[in-house]
């Protein structure tokens, strides 16, 4: 690794005159960025150094505003010489230079995004609330716009669905519980079961397509487009609460319903997580959502929602995190208790890593989006 010694900087007007000694000569070379984004903005000419001493005149634009300025051996860029640099009505001003390693600036960098990782979306979802309520409004009274049932199939759809399953499993093939042979009884499983799983899979499932049905925003506006994902979520939320209000009415209102908002927030974690992941990736993979559509089919059966557990799948479905909301939402409304709280602090875990992983992913490939689309 190279080592810098005896660094100095001073503004020449529009440039800035550096001198330093290097203990390995070869040749250097300089980049300019904004510090504000980390944007790369220009690669001056490499410099070929036949002695330890160098004399470098490093021009900057005549834009006011603040750069950063790293100086650099082109073979080995592992440690460099960072000055901060600011224009300002044409004058050029310049902080004392320092010599950075690149392993620990990464290392910072990390450190310093961590608590932004958890800042960030619901920074962004706050303030664009407004925006969000609108849009998804706009998008429940406008799905079923024309059709003779109108708004009436937002209650609708949900409600055959569910019944539906429950004539097939529940009917036709009998299916009970082990305590409760009653077809009642296993109505109010399969109710509890489905509620989860009907927010979650109506928006994964329009997820890798909501970027190219709004891709005017990413080409003319100037727009948030990561609360598209989170309005696919809260509809989905909406008919989660249609069912909610059929498991309450044929069940009728537990005490442990207190204990629902410690469900709803990791779920709702976890699904703007996926959706974010599969909205950004679905502008690059076109057939992205034909495989998630096979993908939630697969999973909602290797769910146990129409069916009883069994002690023997247990191990594959283990790190099934859906399994980990339907038995929470079963502990409330069919056993009137708490989640089990190992299940649910890792469900905690799980949903938060997933939200932040995939606002960072979906952060990442927005920028790309305007030249694929």
């Amino acid at each position: 690794m190279d080592r810098f010694s005896a660094v100095e900087a001073h503004a020449e007007g529009a440039t800035v005159r550096l001198r330093f000694e290097i203990d390995q000569p070869g040749i250097i070379g300089w980049q300019l960025y904004d510090p504000s984004t980390g944007a790369f903005l220009q690669e001056g000419e490499w410099s070929e150094l036949r002695g330890s001493a160098a004399d470098l005149q490093i021009p900057v634009p005549a834009e006011d505003g603040p750069y950063q300025i790293q100086v650099a051996p082109v073979a080995d860029r592992a440690r460099y010489i960072s000055i901060q640099a600011t224009v300002e009505s044409g004058k050029l001003e310049i902080a004392p230079p320092c010599v950075l390693d690149a392993a620990s600036v990464r290392r910072e960098r990390f450190l310093q995004a961590i608590p932004r990782a958890f800042v960030y979306p619901m920074r962004s979802i706050w303030s664009n609330r407004r925006l969000i309520g609108s849009m998804v409004k706009r998008d429940i009274l406008a799905r079923y716009r024309g059709s003779l049932g109108g708004t009436l199939w937002t209650l609708l759809n949900p409600l055959l669905l569910m019944a539906t399953y429950f004539f097939v499993f529940g009917i036709v093939m009998k299916t009970r519980l082990a305590g409760d042979t009653s077809s009642r009884g296993f109505l109010v499983y399969f109710l509890a079961g489905m509620l989860p799983w009907l927010a979650f899979s109506e928006a994964v499932a329009r997820s890798p397509f909501v970027i190219l049905e709004y891709r005017s925003f990413v080409k003319k506006v100037v727009f948030p487009l990561e609360t598209l994902p989170v309005n696919l979520v809260i509809a989905g939320l909406f008919t989660e609460l249609i069912g909610l209000a059929i498991l309450l009415a044929v069940h009728g209102v537990p005490l442990a319903l207190v204990w629902l908002p410690a469900l709803l927030v990791p779920q709702l974690l976890l699904t703007v997580g996926f959706c974010w992941i599969l909205s950004a990736a679905g502008v690059f993979v076109r057939d992205l959502g034909q495989i998630t559509g096979f993908v939630l089919t697969a999973w909602f059966f290797l769910t146990p929602i129409c069916y009883v557990e069994s002690p023997e799948f247990e191990p594959l479905l283990r790190f099934n995190p859906i399994l980990v909301l339907v038995r929470g939402y079963r502990a409330v409304f069919l056993e009137n208790h708490a989640p089990s709280l190992q299940g649910l602090t890792m469900l905690w875990i799980v949903s938060a890593a997933t939200a932040i992983v995939g606002y960072a992913w979906f952060h990442r490939l927005r920028k790309t989006f305007a030249d694929v689309i």
